[in-house]
């Protein structure tokens, strides 16, 4: 029996996005232990039903601020210290980097690490993003210098880190299928007779949020009895899609908002397809995992992440990044051409048994860690 630390950027993606790897590790008699800022009541007593040990810990998810994080740094010491695992798992960037250099200094035998993503880390829109990308890049090489193992979630990410120096390719990096998706929990289910559309996400800009709006806004002009719906909550410490734009919409009756939701199924069972025209650096989105698994055809962009889950008229369409038209005319050809939902939903269904199923990359990713 080993004993297991996996720190997150916050608590809900632990129960959210992590329940079943750390279910996984219990199921193999580890003593887990899951640390995250911010913890939920109701969080922290699934996770002890689950036999996992949480601790909260200081950690601003997004933002540079040099106090802060060295205050988060003495905490991750202080903790893993206190716990003494024999291995610590960790993913998103600020864990990973404080994480990794917390577990080096005192004595964890095996770091592994998910990069999930880039996100905004390596933009270089701005002359702040530029500054940030350069620092990052350093904490990275450092950091994941102390893994044993360091998990990609897809190969352009992979081969980026590679190319930069970040990480060696002697035996550390793993390419994983994403976080995978839970095919029992997302079960198959029969598209709706009436064509709609929903996004599921963060409501932040690069995610294709405005993208959408517009391509909604073109189509309802011309197919009336179309429905488009949002889901998602306005992340303030990103780039967001303003409430304002977002209820400018909703008045003119072109996109439905159904704010956070606690449990997804629902929204993607009434949809006939999911789409989400992403230009954020993804590793792979998990919703459009959700929506494979439960049958839906996809549109989504050629971009890091995203092209990994369409094959192009097979499962969906797989369109260029902040292409208004292209997004119109592949929603166009559904609408003209309905039995593609059935047909492309189903061969989701089969992409996402064959590539996406959760429970293989969790094994992968535990025998990767010796656990």
């Amino acid at each position: 029996m080993a004993k297991v630390l996996m720190i997150g950027p916050f608590a809900d993606t632990l129960r959210n996005f992590r329940h079943n790897l750390l279910g996984e590790m219990v199921r193999r008699g580890h003593q887990v232990f899951a640390c995250a800022p911010d913890v939920a009541l109701e969080v922290q007593e699934q996770l002890a039903r689950m036999h996992v040990s949480y601790q909260n810990i200081p950690l601003e998810r997004a933002g540079m601020n040099l106090f802060h994080d060295l205050a988060s740094l003495r905490a991750l010491v202080r903790i893993i210290g206190q716990i003494s695992p024999d291995v610590v798992f960790l993913y998103n960037i600020k864990p990973v980097v404080y994480g990794s250099i917390a577990a080096s200094l005192t004595g964890v035998p095996i770091v592994g690490s998910m990069i999930n993503g880039l996100g905004h880390s390596f933009s270089c829109d701005t002359f702040k993003r530029k500054i940030l990308n350069q620092l990052v890049r350093r904490l990275y090489k450092f950091a994941l210098n102390k893994n044993a193992k360091v998990f990609f979630q897809n190969p352009d990410d992979l081969k980026l880190f590679l190319e930069l120096g970040l990480i060696e390719n002697q035996g550390k990096p793993v390419l994983v299928n994403g976080s995978g998706v839970d095919l029992a929990y997302f079960s198959l289910q029969s598209p709706p007779d009436e064509i709609s559309f929903i996004l599921i996400s963060r409501l932040i800009k690069e995610k294709g949020i405005t993208e959408y709006l517009e391509a909604a806004r073109i189509i309802k002009d011309k197919y009336p009895q179309v429905r488009f719906r949002l889901a998602g909550w306005i992340d303030e410490q990103h780039r967001s899609v303003s409430r304002e734009e977002i209820e400018r919409y909703q008045r003119l009756e072109i996109v439905e908002y159904l704010g956070k939701l606690s449990d997804v199924r629902p929204a993607i069972a009434e949809a006939s397809v999911y789409v989400l025209p992403s230009y954020y650096r993804e590793g792979i989105p998990r919703t459009l995992l959700e929506s494979m698994a439960m049958g839906r055809a996809l549109i989504t962009t050629d971009s890091p992440g995203c092209r990994e889950t369409v094959r192009d008229g097979d499962n969906g369409f797989m369109i260029p990044v902040q292409d208004v038209p292209a997004l119109v005319q592949a929603m166009e050809s559904f609408i003209l051409h309905p039995e593609l939902v059935t047909r492309m939903g189903e061969a989701s269904r089969r992409i996402a048994e064959a590539q996406f199923d959760e429970a293989q990359v969790n094994r992968l990713i535990l025998d990767n860690l010796s656990l």
